[in-house]
Order: structure tokens, then C-alpha cells, then sequence
């Protein structure tokens, strides 16, 4: 429970609190550190909030209206990487408290030098020795309530999680729309199959409009998607939209049918009702938070979760066992 957790030294009561926060580097995990940086500034209303990330993670979540500085992780790019982040911790100087999202060294290292008084993180052997709190998260819980349990070593009173919420006005479409996602970025065993999405895209063609996304990496696979939607008027969006406006076209959405991955999050934050199809990886952990029209299509099988890239033993069964018309009566269902 939260309230077993360490708590923090006692901080001045004053009106501008400041917070560094790393985020995670992933679309998804950087969504579901939301529900713990909103109940941050429930507890510090007045907090001005620095963030630090991945370029995509920033580019959805620097838009929070107590986010006063946002900087683009670039430490490891050129030359010495320790000496980068001695100099980029420097940089972001002191804050009255700092957390940590990644389980990773130059985070810590980050938080370390940069002379914050008050961190905290992830357990493991860096953060022992370099934040002053360092958290072992309740288990087994969702990923959302496991960010939740290490941002409560910042506050005195138990922090109180709610929905993810990104600050991107959604999209307003003109009739419903149907947003398929077939990429994944983390790796090949977590897509589902092109025809199968275009099966289901097909189904759903003559009552709503079809949207196809996907990174710069997934052009290939929606075009293909695409190719086999002939006869219907499709949209495929898939390398042709920024991280905001990727957020905001899937916040418009009437029903989304995706696989586990960044976008799914999203969708979660703006409670657009989604299929999402898993396979190798840990529902329970990160499935959609708190999304009430939320629906998991997955089949039991005694290889899953592996957690891998890539099928170990070949098959993708995980994937190839789960049928287009599953996903489609899923998706009526929603309705």
C-alpha cells in the first residue's frame, strides 16, 4: 500500500514547488505515468513541473498546464555519456523534489547531480545509491499504480490515481470513425496481421470512417492494410502525423481496434471505447487503465506472456489463434 511506502523529508510549505520529472522513453509508459503526476499536483497544487524525455514522450505530455520547462533527453548522443549528464543534470539544476520514471543508471545520475534534495525512483542497485528514496512497487499491479507507488515517496499525503489524461484537445471528426492501429513498436510478436485489420475494417466500413495510423516504421504495413480496402474510402495516416496530432486524431475517435502498444494508451486517456489484441505480453500490467469502454481480446496459451520481440518457438500462435471475427463482435459489443 501507498502508506507503507518511505516518506519524504518535510518539505517547506511555500506557493512554487518545483518537480523534475523523467519520463519514461515509450509512448505508452510515459501515458501511464499520467494518473501519478496529476495526483502530484493535486498534492502540490502550485507545482511548476520541468520534464525530461524521449522526444515522443515530451511531445505528449509537455502540454500539461504546470509544465513550465520541458527538455529532450540527449545525453547519450555524442561523446562521453557521463560527462553529458553530469553537464545536462547542471543544466536542469536543483528542484525541491525529483522523480524518476526509468529504471535506468544516467536517470539516477541525472537526479544525483542535479542537487535536488528529495528523489525518488524504481528499486535497483543505482537508485539505492544515488536518490534517497529508492521504491520496490506493490506486486502484482498495473504499471499505473506501480508509478504511483514510487511518486509517493514525494508526498505526505497518500496520492489518489485517477484516469490518464494527456492535455491535447482531441480531434473532431464528421461522422463516426473507426481508427485502426496495427503497429507496435516494441517488436513483431505484439502486431496482429494486416488482413485480419482489414477484415475488421471491413465490417465497420458502411457505418463509420476508416483511419489507419502508424509510425514511420508501420508505412508499409498500413499501405498494405489499405490495398485490400478497395472500394472504400479510407484514410491512412500511418508516418504523416506529429505525436500531437497523433494524440489528437486518436482522441476523436468513435471505436479504435489496436494491438498493445503507445497508441492504445492514448486512446485509454481520452476513453475511446478500443479492442485491443494481446498476445506475448502482460495484460494485467498493461492493459488500458481505467478506460471504461475497454475491451481485451486474447487467447490462453502456455508459451504467454513471453514477453519477447520476436515468436520464440516460430509460431505466433499467441497472434495467429485470435480470428478477425473475435475482434469484430468485441468491437459490436462496445457499441
Amino acid at each position: 500500500m501507498p502508506g507503507a511506502l518511505p516518506q519524504p523529508r518535510s518539505i517547506p510549505i511555500r506557493l512554487n514547488v518545483t518537480i523534475l520529472l523523467i519520463l519514461p522513453n515509450w509512448l505508452g509508459d510515459a501515458v501511464m505515468t499520467t494518473p501519478a503526476i496529476e495526483a502530484l499536483c493535486v498534492a502540490y497544487p502550485n507545482a511548476k513541473l520541468t520534464m525530461v524525455g524521449s522526444y515522443i514522450s515530451i511531445e505528449a505530455l509537455k502540454h500539461h498546464p504546470q509544465c513550465i520547462r520541458f527538455y529532450v533527453d540527449e545525453t547519450k548522443k555524442r561523446g562521453n555519456r557521463f560527462l553529458n549528464t553530469y553537464r545536462f543534470a547542471k543544466e536542469l539544476g536543483a528542484h525541491d523534489m525529483a522523480i524518476t520514471f526509468r529504471n535506468q543508471l544516467h536517470s539516477s545520475l541525472i537526479l544525483f547531480y542535479s542537487g535536488t534534495p528529495i528523489t525518488t525512483g524504481r528499486q535497483s542497485w543505482h537508485s539505492q545509491f544515488f536518490l534517497t528514496h529508492s521504491i520496490k512497487p506493490s506486486h502484482p499491479s498495473h504499471l499505473v499504480e506501480q508509478y504511483r507507488d514510487i511518486a509517493q515517496a514525494l508526498s505526505e499525503q497518500p496520492l489518489h490515481i485517477a484516469k490518464l489524461q494527456l492535455h491535447i484537445p482531441a480531434h473532431h471528426y464528421e461522422r463516426p470513425t473507426l481508427g485502426i492501429n496495427p503497429g507496435a513498436t516494441y517488436g513483431s510478436a505484439k502486431r496482429w496481421y494486416p488482413e485480419k485489420f482489414a477484415q475488421v475494417a471491413r465490417a465497420f466500413a458502411t457505418t463509420h470512417e476508416i483511419v489507419i495510423f502508424g509510425g514511420p516504421g508501420e508505412v508499409e504495413m498500413a499501405n498494405d492494410i489499405e490495398s485490400q480496402l478497395t472500394g472504400i474510402t479510407v484514410s491512412n495516416m500511418a508516418g504523416k502525423t506529429s505525436v500531437e496530432q497523433l494524440c489528437a486524431k486518436i482522441g476523436g475517435l468513435n471505436m479504435f481496434i489496436t494491438n498493445d502498444s503507445g497508441p492504445m494508451h492514448v486512446a485509454a486517456a481520452y476513453q475511446v471505447p478500443t479492442v485491443a489484441i494481446f498476445g506475448p505480453t502482460r495484460h494485467l500490467e498493461t492493459s488500458q487503465w481505467m478506460n471504461e469502454k475497454s475491451c481485451i481480446v486474447r487467447h490462453n496459451m502456455d508459451c504467454a506472456p513471453c514477453m519477447k520481440r520476436e515468436c520464440p518457438l516460430g509460431h505466433h500462435e499467441c497472434m495467429t489463434s485470435i480470428t478477425s471475427a473475435e475482434v469484430i463482435e468485441a468491437a459490436k459489443n462496445l457499441i
